[in-house]
């Protein structure tokens, strides 16, 4: 757990590579291109660093499009080496080929020359298509067009399968749905074992536990939103959230958690929330 940390848009994690990934990053997840684009940017504006797409969220084209834009007019010398962008492979493939021209499609879709982080989005598909699209991965690594690799909604079973193959590049992200309702220990344990970077994906539970007792009593006691506690309790357990809104006053209020810190006491208290809540879809335990 991070002590006293002064969280902050300028925060970063170093991953498993050496490469820095920005602690707290926008997650474009069911946003309209036109959302995305608006969101990025004004993002962008408020000193957010870190871009999370996909393309099965089908704004990657337009979210690139504002990061480059923002990069071409910004007047703080701002340069493509100091934004991470991530996208995600929308399924596994056994066939070697179609997830390497999936790759290089979605780095033709940003712009942006390259990608910082491009992740599996799920392990469906079966053992032999997440091996091979992880082979795919790691040739785009070697070419350039990605700089580091990783997966999402992988399960223990899912990641032990990987690292079991003895990967030439070692996955160095999970993002997973992560919240104090869903606390996923057993994935982060194995996570923390390879050294992979747990992205929480969903850490204001899709707003749907923001009444709960003690969300709302805690809230109070440090003086912050709900939101902010939820991802001061992220940060605080080393996670790296996404936390999500087309809103633009939202954008800045849900990251203004450098003033406060949770205690040990109250950080046991929200872990004991866990109550398995899925906001979403839950492929972790994929065969």
């Amino acid at each position: 757990m991070s002590s006293a940390a002064n969280f902050s848009l300028a925060s970063k994690v170093k991953l498993p590579n050496g490469k820095l990934m920005p602690q707290i990053q926008l997650g474009l997840y069911m946003m309209s291109g036109r959302e995305a684009k608006a969101a990025v940017r004004w993002a962008l504006a408020m000193g957010y660093r870190g871009f999370d797409s996909a393309q099965m969220y089908r704004n990657e084209r337009e979210a690139g499009q504002a990061i480059r834009e923002y990069l071409s007019s910004n007047t703080e010398g701002i340069t493509r080496a100091d934004i991470f962008y991530t996208s995600k492979l929308a399924s596994n493939s056994t066939s070697y080929q179609t997830v390497r021209r999936s790759i290089r499609q979605s780095v033709e879709a940003c712009g942006l020359g390259y990608i910082d982080l491009f992740l599996l989005h799920s392990p469906y598909g079966g053992p032999e298509a997440r091996l091979t699209s992880w082979k795919a991965l790691e040739d785009a690594i070697e070419e350039g067009e990605v700089k580091s690799g990783g997966v999402s909604n992988y399960g223990v079973r899912h990641i032990e399968e990987l690292m079991a193959s003895k990967p030439r590049i070692a996955p160095t992200v999970n993002q997973i749905e992560v919240h104090p309702f869903n606390t996923q220990a057993d994935i982060r344990a194995t996570c923390a074992k390879y050294g992979i970077v747990v992205e929480a994906y969903a850490p204001l539970a899709r707003a749907m536990r923001m009444r709960h007792p003690t969300i709302v009593e805690l809230s109070k006691k440090y003086s912050c939103t709900p939101a902010q506690l939820l991802v001061r309790w992220s940060l605080q357990h080393g996670l790296v959230p996404l936390p999500k809104s087309a809103k633009r006053e939202r954008l800045l209020e849900n990251v203004k958690v450098g003033g406060f810190e949770i205690s040990d006491a109250d950080m046991e208290k929200l872990d004991g929330l866990d109550e398995k809540l899925v906001t979403d879809w839950d492929p972790t335990d994929a065969p």
